[in-house]
């Protein structure tokens, strides 16, 4: 089959990454990069040998001849871009958070429904592989019926030195790091009914919440808390990790520091460690993250091929971004939110 061809629209932090991740799939060629600062997507494009660039997104979409488009722009000019590609029935990957808000993540998925494309978001922190491990372990039964569980995302990474723009966010540790970690709590335990959630500032000179504490009643009366924290200073936290506690009638599983992945049962306790594939061209610090990249990236490469659909198309994100914006909402009203 021939290579499927896309483009990139938006050249900032992330950009490096995905586009080295898609490098790492075969049949897929990166044919053009826009970005609004025309210098910028020209280093990108030298970096990784793109052959045309621009600083018009609706001049690229006319000109190239493409079977997809990845949006990795900031989440403001999300549904500007994301229509544009749907108005030339081009299909879309579009980074996280979908939206600044619920109502305009569900006219996104509304226009591209209408233009008959299909819309994924990209939605890599599920692909983790100590996670898919920890899914797997779980359907397999072996602690039986699960009734509570926590997830907690707290350490004291330096995560504004290289995206200092966070900083002025006022919606900032649920929208960006919520995205991830509730979407990580609907893939393994199912749908929430219900949201009640608690926010703090403790860094200063930012705009937005670095603390917040989530509890979740999910489907199946599965109790599931949510901790996420950039102003955490433990030994074990940190680094950019996941660490799950998943109980159940006949035993647990724990995904703990330094992708250890332990199941306790009456038999005793079994541990396995699940070390991500370290890239080349990965920080060492953000391997776990950018070996996910790769595998989410491959997901959509199989949906756009037809071969299935893709885990984190746009409809199923959008229960996602109600658990983020619902969040915000039971924060600003002190109260548990129905879902």
């Amino acid at each position: 089959m021939d290579k499927m061809k896309f483009a990139v629209i938006g050249c900032g932090f992330w950009s490096q990454f995905q586009i080295a991740a898609w490098k790492e799939l075969k049949g897929v060629e990166l044919l053009a990069l826009y970005n609004r600062t025309r210098s910028k997507a020209a280093r990108l494009g030298e970096r990784f040998d793109v052959p045309r660039i621009y600083d018009s997104a609706r001049e690229m979409l006319e000109n190239e001849e493409l079977d997809f488009v990845d949006i990795i722009t900031n989440v403001g000019t999300h549904e500007k871009f994301v229509s544009m590609a749907a108005a030339h029935e081009l299909p879309v990957i579009c980074q996280k958070p979908m939206a600044p808000d619920y109502e305009t993540a569900q006219r996104m998925v509304e226009t591209c429904q209408e233009a008959e494309v299909p819309f994924m978001v990209h939605e890599n922190w599920r692909w983790q592989k100590p996670i898919r491990a920890t899914k797997e372990k779980l359907a397999s039964g072996v602690i039986g019926r699960p009734f509570r569980a926590r997830i907690s995302y707290c350490n004291s990474f330096p995560v504004f030195e290289n995206q200092p723009f966070l900083a002025e966010l006022e919606q900032f540790i649920i929208a960006d790091m919520g995205s991830h970690i509730l979407d990580v709590a609907r893939f393994l335990l199912g749908e929430a009914k219900s949201i009640y959630c608690q926010t703090a500032t403790v860094h200063e000179g930012i705009a937005g919440e670095d603390v917040a504490s989530i509890s979740m009643e999910m489907e199946g009366g599965i109790h599931c808390n949510v901790e996420l924290s950039y102003a955490s200073k433990l030994e074990q936290d940190r680094f950019p990790e996941t660490y799950i506690l998943i109980e159940g009638a006949k035993g647990s599983i724990k995904l703990a520091p330094d992708y250890w992945l332990r199941t306790t049962t009456e038999e005793g306790t079994h541990s396995k460690r699940l070390e991500p594939q370290l890239y080349d061209w990965a920080d060492p610090q953000y391997k776990l993250i950018h070996a996910s990249i790769v595998e989410a990236n491959r997901d959509f490469l199989h949906a756009l091929k037809g071969a299935k659909e893709a885990e984190t198309k746009g409809q199923d994100n959008l229960k996602t971004v109600e658990l983020v914006y619902g969040a915000y909402e039971s924060a600003e009203r002190g109260e548990v939110l129905e879902l």
